[in-house]
């Protein structure tokens, strides 16, 4: 049996902090990752103009079914192949990666606990919190360093779909978290106790 951790909040809370602390507690040979933006539909048949205007923060947007089928293969201890995808040209790569079943599985992104189905699988359920401005900060120098976006994009993205989409969806999951991490990485008290009862859990499994 694995133990799985959601992991969800608004982009740039700081989700990606507590699951480097948990690899850290765990190590690499003992975590799978299935992270939800690895799901994001192929937009290669659109336009460059209209996968730009695409609203990649509605459910919608991932493909939220394959990625619980990865998640029961997982579980039922099989290796799955995770899609790749390319955030600049906003299509799915053609290769993927090698995903084997572990004792746990951090199943992370800022909508999977608005999903109900990644929900009934987690056995534990966190949402990472953080201050809005905080998040757009992040959020800016991530898409300008890492995703090679203007300033002009990211904040009109910011406007037109990752707030509203918040909002509508990402905020009111956090009903369905078992803990709320505010300051998310940086809360060491929260994070020990969500390990320690990893911990457990895993001791009761073995």
């Amino acid at each position: 049996m694995s133990v799985v951790i959601g992991i969800a909040g608004g982009s740039g809370s700081g989700k990606t902090t507590v699951q480097k602390r948990v690899l850290e507690a765990f190590g690499p040979r003992r975590i799978a990752l299935l992270d939800h933006d690895a799901y994001y539909r192929d937009l290669e048949h659109l336009a460059p103009e209209e996968r730009g205007r695409f609203n990649f923060d509605h459910p919608d947007a991932l493909e939220t079914e394959l990625m619980v089928a990865h998640l029961d293969q997982l579980l039922a201890g099989e290796a799955v192949e995770k899609p790749t995808y390319d955030f600049t040209n906003h299509s799915r790569r053609k290769e993927t990666e090698r995903v084997d079943p572990m004792p746990v599985v951090v199943v992370e992104g800022i909508l999977v606990l608005a999903e109900k189905e990644l929900r009934e699988r987690m056995d534990i359920k966190l949402y990472v919190d953080a201050p809005d401005d905080v998040r757009l900060m992040r959020r800016i120098e991530r898409d300008l360093h890492e995703r090679g976006r203007s300033i002009d994009s990211v904040l009109g993205q910011y406007r037109r779909t990752v707030r509203p989409m918040h909002l509508e969806f990402v905020e009111p999951s956090k009903r369905h978290a078992d803990v709320i991490i505010p300051r998310g990485g940086q809360n060491r008290v929260a994070i020990d106790m969500v390990l320690a009862r990893v911990q457990t859990l895993l001791a009761a499994d073995s």
